[in-house]
């Protein structure tokens, strides 16, 4: 293959300007913004916490309880994304299906306990109080 420079003119030109654009908004924002400096714009902010007093508090459990229950329905819904996508996608000539006719039926049933399931646990988070904040 002959590739040649001026091919990828297009390419540079746009990298240049998305890169223009991003430091001429920064320098913009940077000398055109207010600029009143607080001692609470100044105070650290960590994890929705006021930080007083000495780092080694305790966290509340449920800050915790709110992070994995977000991984584990972050992650179980990530398991749709394939599924959703290639369930009755064709490809080829002739077209042919990516997923085989036979198992079309017993894979969207499977997908239906799977929505169940996570709809049970959510429930079930919920009636606990889990996302019941202070």
């Amino acid at each position: 293959m002959d590739f040649h420079l001026s091919s990828f003119y297009p390419i540079f030109v746009f990298v240049l300007v998305v890169v223009g654009f991003a430091v001429v908004t920064l320098l913009l924002a940077h000398l055109l913004g207010p600029r009143k400096r607080t001692s609470v714009k100044e105070m650290p902010y960590e994890s929705g916490m006021d930080p007083i007093g000495t780092a080694r508090q305790k966290v509340d459990v449920r800050f915790y309880l709110i992070a994995i229950l977000f991984l584990v329905f972050d992650v179980e819904l990530l398991f749709l994304y394939p599924w959703s996508v290639s369930a009755y996608e064709t490809r080829g000539e002739p077209p042919a299906p990516i997923l085989p006719v036979e198992l079309r039926g017993p894979i969207f049933w499977e997908m239906l306990v799977f929505l169940a399931t996570l709809v049970v646990a959510y429930i079930y988070a919920w009636r606990r109080g889990v996302f019941r904040w202070r």
